[in-house]
C-alpha cells in the first residue's frame, strides 16, 4: 500500500487497541486533541474502567468504544472498518510461556489482516525494546540499534515470557507486512513511567510502587532503560503522520541502574521508606547503550528522568495508590 500525505490528515480515523491502557489512553486523547476520530477497542465499552477515556476533550463527538477480541477476527475488522489508520497496542502482559505467546502472535495478525481487508494505511505496532536487546552474546559496550533483535531461545530459557511474546509478534508481524504490502511502523519503547490516566494499576508503573510502599527493601543490580508515557504515545503519532517514516523506532529516554533511580526517587521523595541497599554486595553491572537517533530526527524530544519519575509518584497519590 502506498500512503497519502498522512502527515496532512489531521482528521483521519483511526483504531486503538487495548484503548484503555497505560500507553493507549494517552495516545487515544493526544489523537482526540488533534483533530481524530478514534475506534477504540475493549473487553466491555460499560466497564467504568472506560469512564477516563470517555471524560478526554472531543470524546463525546469523535470517540467510539467497540467491545472486540484480538483473538476474535469478526470484532476487530469490524472495529476497524472505515479507519484510515490503527495503532495496535494491546498485548498481554504476564510472564507466562503458556499464556502470552499464541494471543500475542495470532492478535497482531489479526490486526494486519483487517488492515488489508479494509485497505489501512498505515498500521503503528507498539513492540518493545525487549524484541530488540536481550541477547546474552550482545557485548554490552555494543549500542543497541534497531537492527538488532532479541534472542528466541534466550528468552524461552529464561523464562521471559512478555519479551518473547513482543519478539515472535514483531517477527511475525513484519513477515506478514512484508508479504502483503502493509504499510507498517513499530515503536519499540522501553519500561514505560509517567501519569497515569487509567483507574487501575499497570506493570511498569507497579515496578516504581513497590519502592515506595516498602514492599521492596532492596534493589537489584540491573540497568533498566526507561521512558515518559507522553513521550511514548507522541512517538506513535509521529511515525504515523509522517511518510517517510518506516521499519522499527526505539523510544528510551534514559538508562539507569536501580540504585540510580532509587536515588533519584530518594531525593524527590524522602518521606517515603524507598530502599538505599543493594541486594548484595557485587559490584555494580555496566549500563548498556541504546540510539533512538531515528525517533529524535522526527522531532521528539524525550522529558528528563527526573521529571517523569516525579509525575509518576504524584500521579500514584493522585489515584490513591500511596498517601
Amino acid at each position: 500500500m502506498t500512503i497519502e500525505s498522512v502527515k496532512d490528515a489531521v482528521k483521519d480515523t483511526v483504531c486503538v487497541t487495548g484503548a484503555n491502557g497505560f500507553v493507549a489512553s494517552w495516545l487515544v486523547k493526544l489523537l482526540l486533541e488533534r483533530g481524530y476520530t478514534v475506534h477504540g477497542t475493549v473487553r466491555n465499552p460499560d466497564d467504568e474502567r472506560n469512564d477516563h477515556l470517555k471524560a478526554f476533550d472531543g470524546a463525546k463527538e469523535r470517540l467510539s468504544l467497540w467491545k472486540a477480541d484480538i483473538l476474535d477476527y469478526e470484532s476487530i475488522s469490524a472495529a476497524t472498518k472505515g479507519c484510515q489508520g490503527i495503532f495496535h497496542t494491546a498485548c498481554p502482559v504476564t510472564d507466562d510461556l503458556g499464556i502470552v505467546q499464541e494471543p500475542a502472535v495470532r492478535g497482531t495478525l489479526n490486526i494486519l489482516k483487517a488492515a488489508v481487508e479494509h485497505h489501512v494505511k498505515r498500521v503503528v505496532l507498539t513492540s518493545s525494546v525487549g524484541s530488540v536487546y536481550m541477547d546474552p552474546k550482545r557485548p554490552v559496550e555494543e549500542v543497541v540499534s534497531e537492527e538488532m533483535w532479541s534472542d528466541v531461545q534466550y528468552l524461552k530459557d529464561t523464562r521471559n515470557g512478555y519479551c518473547l511474546a513482543k519478539t515472535l509478534a514483531e517477527s511475525a508481524a513484519w513477515e506478514f507486512a512484508n508479504q502483503n504490502h502493509v504499510d507498517m511502523v513499530t515503536v519499540n519503547p522501553s519500561v514505560v513511567l509517567g501519569p497515569l490516566l487509567q483507574s487501575t494499576m499497570n506493570a511498569s508503573t507497579t515496578h516504581i510502587l513497590k519502592y515506595l510502599t516498602g514492599a521492596t527493601k532492596v534493589y537489584t543490580n540491573h540497568c533498566q532503560a526507561y521512558v515518559d508515557v507522553r513521550d511514548v504515545a507522541e512517538a506513535h503519532i509521529l511515525v504515523y503522520e509522517e511518510p517517510s517514516a518506516c521499519g522499527r523506532y526505539l523510544c528510551a529516554e534514559n538508562i539507569l541502574h536501580r540504585g540510580e533511580v532509587v536515588e533519584a526517587m530518594a531525593k524527590l521523595f524522602p518521606d517515603y521508606p524507598i530502599p538505599r541497599k543493594p541486594k548484595d554486595d557485587s559490584p555494580r553491572v555496566k549500563s548498556w547503550k541504546i540510539s533512538t537517533k531515528r525517533l529524535q530526527d522526527l522531532g521528539l524530544k524525550f522529558r528528563p528522568f527526573e521529571e517523569y519519575i516525579a509525575d509518576t509518584v504524584h500521579s500514584l497519590q493522585e489515584k490513591g495508590f500511596i498517601q
